[in-house]
């Protein structure tokens, strides 16, 4: 007879890979799948992408669908699919490209949420009392980065300043 502890060492054993696999599968769907064409329809999107980790609806009936990377990859899906229900496009928000579109004292809050969803991280800055969102991202395509977007009270940028992600960068490590 076997002892029990064995058999559930096995069992996980047996377990364990597949679960990860799912895991891993779930987390990264919309990297390894195939993107819809332009014009092809929400259902359609949907069915090729999965579901988004969040919609944000676009003022004139369009909406944005996050896949999100954030707060530890360097990237950021967004699928935009316009008022009549199409998709417009699907790409990569975090990039120099998009975060040149950002207009300092004039975007809001809820048009960054729009263009890259969700930051990596949220925190404050006292002096100024803004409110900061982080996106990590790969600069130009190479370098480890990290985009500071600051909002004032009112939600409307202030600043963005770029630098290394301390994630990545051995100055930023406890020794």
């Amino acid at each position: 007879m076997r002892h029990p502890i064995d058999c559930a060492r096995r069992a996980a054993a047996r377990t364990l890979p597949l679960a990860l696999a799912v895991l891993l599968a779930a987390c990264s769907a919309p990297l390894f799948r195939e993107a819809p064409p332009a014009g092809a329809p929400l259902p359609e999107v949907l069915a090729k992408l999965g579901q988004p980790t969040e919609v944000y609806r676009e003022p004139d009936g369009g909406q944005d669908l996050e896949y999100r990377g954030q707060p530890m990859g360097q990237f950021q899906w967004m699928a935009r699919i316009g008022p009549d229900g199409r998709l417009v496009a699907y790409e990569q928000a975090l990039t120099n490209a998009g975060f040149a579109k950002v207009k300092v004292d004039h975007t809001t809050k809820d048009e960054i949420l729009r263009m890259f969803g969700r930051p990596a991280e949220i925190s404050r800055v006292r002096f100024h009392d803004y409110e900061v969102w982080s996106y990590r991202y790969k600069e130009s395509g190479v370098w480890n980065s990290m985009m500071s977007v600051h909002f004032d009270q009112d939600g409307i940028v202030r600043q963005m300043l770029n630098g290394p992600d301390p994630l990545y960068d051995d100055r930023f490590r406890h020794r």
